[in-house]
């Protein structure tokens, strides 16, 4: 699939699978990772939907243009992709940070979206110390330093020491992340606040939960839906990247969710 522009010219890397005739779901991506973290549900998926996958500008083969960024940013970049696309609806589903874009696009771009499934992610970070800590510790250092911490963050100890091969991947992966557009999302991440768009969506929302994510803790995901009238909430025996850690689990939630 050729890349996408968006409307600052920014290159956004895109794959697409399935019929095009099927309802698309749109896919996005943790902090980090790019869009091979969903290579295990992919083919699951793509027998339903028009599975549409992308990298957040900063990621993976997308651009990384100089900050700052902003969620609003990232979302247009998304209506910029289903624009290329010809969609005009998408079933969204978005893990971590890809979770924090769908709540932007859920409350400023409704018409776009058709289902929303909101995975181990948060709303607004009151303190926003951790996230300046972050941004300094990368500008001073890059990214490798930080592979190992992030790893803990991502799985359980029991997936580590039972996955040793996915855990490579996983830090391969997220070296490949451009360390300028590492700290521009970080910074879109701390300055991000949902508190009172949330209760503007009206999609039926699906939150996931991972009862042992550090990163992103439970408690974070329950006031995501609680903001959101009439959604789901679905908690997953995993850390932060549960779609790896419960690949076919997860899966099969996302799919009843949109059945």
């Amino acid at each position: 699939m050729p890349k996408i522009t968006a409307d600052d010219g920014t290159q956004i890397n895109v794959e697409v699978s399935g019929s095009d005739n099927a309802p698309a779901l749109m896919l996005s991506n943790s902090l980090g990772t790019n869009l091979t973290m969903w290579d295990d549900q992919v083919g699951e998926w793509s027998k339903h939907f028009r599975v549409i996958r992308y990298d957040r500008r900063g990621h993976g083969g997308s651009d990384a243009p100089q900050g700052p960024y902003s969620m609003e940013r990232f979302g247009r970049d998304v209506i910029a992709v289903l624009d290329a696309l010809n969609v005009k609806k998408t079933n969204w589903c978005g893990l971590s940070m890809g979770g924090m874009v769908g709540q932007w696009l859920g409350a400023n771009a409704p018409e776009r979206i058709e289902k929303l499934i909101l995975s181990n992610t948060n709303s607004y970070y009151a303190d926003k110390g951790p996230w300046n800590d972050r941004v300094k510790f990368v500008r001073e250092n890059g990214l490798e330093k930080l592979v190992d911490p992030n790893m803990e963050r991502w799985f359980t100890a029991g997936f580590r020491a039972k996955s040793p091969d996915v855990i490579a991947r996983m830090k391969a992966l997220f070296m490949t992340t451009d360390a300028g557009g590492y700290v521009a999302c970080c910074e879109a991440i701390r300055d991000m606040d949902f508190r009172d768009s949330n209760t503007r969506i009206t999609a039926p929302t699906l939150v996931i939960v991972g009862a042992q994510d550090p990163a992103t803790p439970p408690a974070q995901g329950e006031l995501i839906a609680q903001q959101i009238k009439g959604a789901k909430l679905v908690s997953l025996d995993a850390a932060h990247i549960s779609n790896m850690e419960l690949p076919k689990l997860y899966a099969e939630t996302v799919l009843n969710f949109l059945a």
